[in-house]
């Protein structure tokens, strides 16, 4: 999708929203959205590993604290700040879309992306090893060359990130591209696909690495990225 077609699909989701919530009707058909693969509830998923299964990379401590405090938090403000809306039954993505653009739903928006956001978090970390499928690697040698310069892409964007915000690896237009946003920022609001992603708020490794993002973004590249999932993804992103 390109940037002026983008910028206007936000605006007519964020118009479709700020009417639907005044009519009390759903927002962000999707009908109108940008190729979507996911659907999620307002609700906290589990986590699809034990807290203490990415250690030493991530502590158990940290895991329990990232998890059940800010993640856990993000739903608990949203389900807040929606009660009582057409919102409270629409999914995240919607969510997420529709009040990007209505500034005066900004709080919706921060705690919608990033609930959303720390869903594909904690699904592309993995305590077994993996490699992409087939697939995914071709596409990875065509757009990058090799692994390790998408890892290396990848490293720079999460460690040279300034402030909070996140690392992602997406799919752009039918091509892998590495991305950063600050804060809640989510590249769905640029239509394209996240396949990975790495959180570098300080809440992600500080207890551990203190100031230390490098260490914690090198051990999660190198040792603890799910690319079975981000492989799952991929395939439903071209499918």
């Amino acid at each position: 999708m390109h940037s002026d077609s983008r910028r206007g699909f936000i605006q007519t989701v964020g118009l479709a929203g700020g009417l639907a919530w005044m009519a009390s009707a759903t927002p962000a058909s999707a009908a109108t959205a940008p190729k979507m693969i996911d659907h999620s509830p307002q609700t906290l998923p589990p986590l699809p590993y034990a807290p203490d299964a990415l250690a030493p990379v991530i502590s158990a401590r940290t895991v329990d604290f990232h998890y059940n405090k800010h993640h856990a938090g993000y739903f608990t403000n949203l389900a807040k700040l929606v009660a009582g809306t057409p919102w409270a039954s629409s999914s995240l993505e919607e969510v997420i879309l529709a009040a990007a653009a209505a500034p005066d739903k900004r709080a919706v928006f921060n705690n919608a992306a990033q609930a959303w956001n720390h869903n594909l978090y904690w699904q592309s970390l993995s305590p077994t090893p993996s490699t992409p499928s087939p697939a995914l690697a071709s596409a990875i040698t065509r757009d990058f060359g090799t692994q390790a310069a998408l890892e290396a892409d990848l490293t720079k964007a999460a460690v040279g990130q300034f402030g909070s915000g996140w690392a992602w690896l997406v799919l752009s237009d039918g091509k892998l591209k590495v991305a950063a946003t600050s804060n809640a920022g989510n590249p769905m609001l640029e239509g394209d696909v996240p396949l990975l992603v790495i959180d570098v708020w300080e809440h992600a490794y500080y207890l551990d690495e203190q100031n230390r993002r490098a260490d914690y973004v090198e051990g999660v590249v190198h040792k603890l990225l799910n690319w079975g999932n981000a492989s799952r993804r991929y395939a439903t992103a071209t499918a």
